[in-house]
This record gives structure tokens, C-alpha cells and sequence, in this order.
């Protein structure tokens, strides 16, 4: 392990302050390999501070170009990059804030068929997607490759994130609870509109996004307690979070 440089230390002296986090931990944030769904209105945030805390690589799957409606929220893009594809434009950014950070770009939406490719070389995945066909594949590709996931999703105002491992247990040696555990099946086509059709505030996606950051570095380094078999709700209007404890409901075989 290449040991970290003099910019680097000083670049996050104020993480290896940290007693949680140290040199060690920022080690394992340099050799880190993060996959985030989607370069969006989560994307952007999850990426902008994950590349900001020094996460080695990142990958950035997201088939989409920048529109003008999109800056509204996805902060990691701006005018000068609208039509550009949102992976050049966000993998560019990244280049901006932290040149020790490594981006690897996959022009296209990640789905079932592209799961191999995808995975491949990580060990982290970030989950920003914005429809539940992509929310479900990368929570059963991730399950069966047993790789640690963070997901979220927003509404207009209001979102919602959880970490998953359920291909390990808890402490009573209970298996810890999948996506699908919390979320069985999809809801009816058409049932909940996107935000294109019901509008969303732009700072609430830099809330959930921020939270799932938060998340992957927690896991990364080893630090504090995870998501994992909670539910984190967030009401904007509100100003109030709850969180939601869920169980493993299936069979664990059905997973494997």
C-alpha cells in the first residue's frame, strides 16, 4: 500500500485528526473503490464527497446527457456542460476537486445484463438511481456478489436511505435484511410519479446524498453504525428524521 503523500496529509489533516478515522483509516478511503448509480441529483453529492474525502476510485454509471433542468439539484454539473454525457461532466469535476482520485465512466444505465462489467474491481456500491428497476437490480447484484450497498431515494420533499449486507449476520446471528426484505416488490407502474411529472426541491437531494456519502464512509473506514436494518426517513418540511428498524422476512436460501 503506496503510503500517502505530503499533499495528502494535508489535503485531509482534518479527518486524520480523527481518532476514529486517522492515517489508517484515510488509507482505506485511498485504496477504496466505489461504484455510484447514477451522476444525478444523488450522484452528485455522494460523488462530489466521497472524491473530496479521498476515495481512491470511482465509478460512474449513468447513460444520460446534462440538461438545464437537471442544475437545479445536480450540483456536480453546470452550464458550461449541458448536453455533455453527466459521466464525462461529473468524472471532469472530480478531476477539479481531488486529481488523487481515479474515475472510471460506464455510459450506460446499469441494469441485470450489465451487472458483470459494472462490479467488477469494486467493493463498495452507492445506489442514486432514480427508478426501482436499477434500485432492485443493483440491490440483487449486489446481494449475490456480497458486496455492501447504500441506497436512497427522494420525493418531493422527503427521501430515504438504508445499507445493506445481508449476506452476513447480525450480532444474535440473524441474518441481516435485504432491499427486497424492506421493499418486496415495486409499486404499480405509474403510482408514484418522477419528479420530472411532480416537481422536487433541489436541496433535498444534497441532504440524502450527503447522509449516503456519510454512509460509504462509515463502511469504508470502519467507523460507528451503519444503516443496516434501518430505515432513515427525512421530512423536509418538516425538519425531522425518524428511523425505521426492519428484519430479514425471507428464507435465507432464496437469497443464495
Amino acid at each position: 500500500m503506496d503510503p500517502l503523500t505530503s499533499d495528502e496529509i494535508a489535503r485531509y489533516q482534518r479527518h486524520i485528526l480523527l481518532p476514529e478515522v486517522g492515517g489508517a483509516g484515510q488509507q482505506k478511503l485511498k485504496v477504496a473503490r466505489v461504484l455510484v448509480i447514477g451522476a444525478g441529483g444523488l450522484g452528485a453529492p455522494v460523488l462530489q464527497y466521497l472524491a473530496a474525502a479521498g476515495v481512491g476510485t470511482l465509478g460512474i454509471t449513468d447513460d444520460d446527457r446534462v440538461a438545464l433542468s437537471n442544475l437545479q439539484r445536480q450540483v456536480i454539473h453546470d452550464t458550461g456542460t449541458i448536453g455533455e454525457l453527466k459521466t464525462q461532466s461529473a468524472a471532469d469535476a472530480i478531476a477539479r476537486l481531488n486529481p488523487h482520485v481515479r474515475t472510471i465512466r460506464f455510459e450506460e444505465r446499469f441494469s441485470i445484463e450489465t451487472t458483470a462489467r459494472h462490479l467488477a474491481g469494486f467493493d463498495l456500491i452507492v445506489d442514486g438511481s432514480d427508478n426501482f428497476d436499477t434500485r432492485y437490480a443493483a440491490a440483487d447484484a449486489a446481494e449475490l456478489a456480497r458486496l455492501p450497498l447504500v441506497t436512497g431515494a427522494v420525493g418531493r420533499f422527503d427521501g430515504s436511505l438504508t445499507t445493506l449486507k445481508p449476506y452476513e449476520t447480525n450480532s444474535d446471528g440473524t441474518p441481516n435484511p435485504g432491499y427486497r426484505d424492506l421493499f418486496p416488490a415495486p409499486p404499480p407502474e405509474g403510482l408514484i410519479p418522477a419528479c420530472s411529472e411532480a416537481g422536487i426541491i433541489g436541496a433535498l437531494t444534497g441532504v440524502i446524498g450527503t447522509l449516503m456519502a456519510m454512509e460509504a464512509i462509515k463502511l469504508i473506514t470502519g467507523i460507528g453504525e451503519p444503516l443496516i436494518g434501518r430505515l432513515l426517513l427525512y421530512d423536509g418540511l418538516a425538519a425531522r428524521f425518524e428511523t425505521i428498524r426492519y428484519r430479514r422476512k425471507r428464507a435465507r436460501a432464496a437469497a443464495e
